[in-house]
């Protein structure tokens, strides 16, 4: 599974405006709701809200994974944010998040929620893509440069 298979480039913002984590919760959403107007923002809201409640997403790294399940959605979806100026976010290792990628999956997909997950992590160990994403000037280089590093690796296995 590669992001690119359920993340557009209108699903990325490269210039997010929020401050704390509840405004971020509500500009993620925003743009997942404006591109699917069916989807129930509350729900959305709530699975996030009640995920977030069990332990932080704020995983290190200066990368935030929101994720939820909620029967909203009909497949896995997300939207990947950047903040030039940084998020407290209440993150495991206290450092502000700059990369922020939300997932949703329907309450009964688990193995997809997983892969998605997992593809994050990959691709954010390399510390140099993750400073090209955060660097990129608008949505479209940040999906290119997303989208151009998962054909290398793709190319490479």
């Amino acid at each position: 599974m590669k992001l690119t298979d359920f993340i557009t480039e209108s699903y990325i913002s490269a210039n997010l405006e929020s401050e704390d984590k509840d405004e971020l919760f509500e500009e993620l959403v925003e743009i997942l709701v404006r591109n699917n107007p069916d989807f129930n923002r509350e729900e959305i809201l709530g699975a996030i809200i009640e995920r977030e409640s069990k332990m932080s997403t704020g995983v290190a790294k200066n990368i935030a994974i929101p994720h939820g399940k909620t029967n909203t959605v009909n497949d896995i979806c997300g939207v990947i944010g950047v903040s030039k100026k940084g998020i407290d976010y209440d993150s495991l290792d206290g450092e502000p998040v700059y990369l922020i990628f939300l997932l949703l999956a329907p309450l009964d997909s688990s193995g997809p929620h997983i892969k998605a997950l997992q593809q994050i992590a990959y691709l954010m160990q390399d510390r140099d893509l993750y400073k090209k994403v955060v660097g990129a000037p608008s949505s479209s280089e940040a999906y290119q440069i997303i989208r151009n590093e998962e054909i290398r690796r793709e190319s490479e296995e």
